[in-house]
């Protein structure tokens, strides 16, 4: 299996603080002694070895791996000292590299029972240690391979989530240290930091659904300027805001509703200006796809995507202008719109600008209504429901 990743709690949230695993895959394999050695020679005497997973079991003494992770830790830390973040960078995915050469087939040492001994162990560390964290009085809102979410439950300032996350992270640090101990006698090498503080923080749902999304959520940190102040900025992971195959309109749309709405600020006036302005032609240039052809225009022949058919609109009208074709014989990016003629490349829509109409219905129920909706909904409410009327005066 992969890293675990828990299933979210969706909503939208006061102070949430992420704690993070440094390096976890490597410290897992220091503290467990997993290794090509360690496993051949742990087989040999099961009763004395330290216990795996799928029936892997790890010598307490005879092993490569977790002495030459432990010389690359150090000198990474070493790195980090010296402010060489190039270096310190190298030396932690070298670190990380070993749990993917053991779980290639590839690999001459690749054996299930030690990738597995990994993952299936990262999995127990995240379960267990959301477990904890929630007989501490917080709740755990969503973990990802090797960080948890963790609700504080009530406002805090940044002074106190900080207060509480360092605090937190030690008091988790010195459980798991006696949890090893008992449970395997063996030295845990794990560490767990206190990361972020999220002052205000969103976890969407899965679109169409009422169960939380993976790997996709936005939130306000407090960053430093170089003046030295306090500033707010809203982070956005695998959401629309920060995905090239969106429209510039609705990434921006989506900040800054999520902008208005950390900062308490009103937004349906706003909303329905904005759409006003979209209809009236204001937005035009924020409206433009960019997409890839990953493979020769001709290779698309059923279910063609909407831009392939802009590709092959440009490729007819460069031949009709005498010039060389762009995708005949490979694929590459293509910029297109969205017109009530189908989709239309820039070059032809700019050469024939007074024949095509912009299709700004598609751009409002295919752009806007989904990069909102889900925020919406919390507060019962849609983008149909607030810009429907302002829809119909166009």
């Amino acid at each position: 299996p992969g890293g675990f990743v828990m299933d979210s709690r969706p909503g939208l949230y006061d102070s949430i603080l992420v704690l993070d695993f440094k390096s976890l895959y490597p410290s897992i394999i220091r503290t467990f002694n997993i290794d090509p050695m360690g496993l051949i020679e742990g087989l040999k005497n099961s009763d004395k070895a330290i216990e795996g997973f799928v029936g892997g079991y790890f010598d307490r003494q005879k092993h490569c791996l977790p002495g030459l992770i432990s010389m690359l830790g150090s000198q990474r830390d070493q790195a980090k000292k010296e402010f060489n973040h190039h270096l310190a960078q190298a030396i932690k995915i070298i670190m990380s590299s070993f749990y993917g050469v053991l779980g290639s087939e590839g690999c001459r040492f690749f054996d299930v029972r030690l990738a597995s001994s990994i993952t299936q162990r990262s999995h127990e560390i995240i379960q267990r240690s959301a477990q904890w964290i929630q007989t501490q009085g917080f709740d755990v809102i969503y973990g990802d391979t090797d960080s948890v979410f963790v609700w504080l439950k009530e406002k805090k300032n940044q002074e106190q989530a900080d207060k509480i996350g360092q605090q937190l992270s030690a008091d988790l640090n010195s459980w798991w240290k006696n949890t090893i101990q008992q449970e395997h006698q063996l030295e845990s090498q794990l560490e767990i930091e206190y990361e972020t503080h999220y002052q205000r923080f969103f976890m969407p749902s899965i679109r169409g659904a009422e169960t939380g999304s993976k790997k996709r959520y936005a939130g306000t940190v407090v960053k430093k300027t170089k003046a030295g102040d306090n500033e707010i900025e809203t982070v956005f992971k695998g959401l629309e805001a920060v995905r090239s195959d969106w429209t510039p309109l609705a990434r921006q749309f989506q900040q800054q509703l999520f902008e208005r709405i950390f900062s308490e600020q009103p937004f349906e006036q706003w909303m329905k200006d904005e759409v006003a302005e979209l209809m009236l032609g204001k937005k035009n240039q924020q409206l433009i796809y960019r997409k890839r052809l990953r493979r020769p225009l001709s290779e698309y022949q059923r279910n063609i995507p909407p831009h392939a058919k802009a590709a092959a609109v440009l490729e007819l009208w460069r031949e009709q202008q005498g010039l060389p074709l762009l995708y005949e014989n490979r694929g590459g990016w293509i910029q297109y719109l969205i017109t009530t003629n189908g989709p239309q490349p820039i070059e032809v829509y700019d050469s024939v600008k007074s024949a095509l109409q912009i299709d700004y219905q598609h751009y409002l129920e295919k752009q806007l209504a989904p990069v909102c909706d889900g925020l919406l909904q919390l507060y019962d409410t849609s983008f149909a429901e607030i810009c429907g009327q302002q829809m119909s005066l166009f």
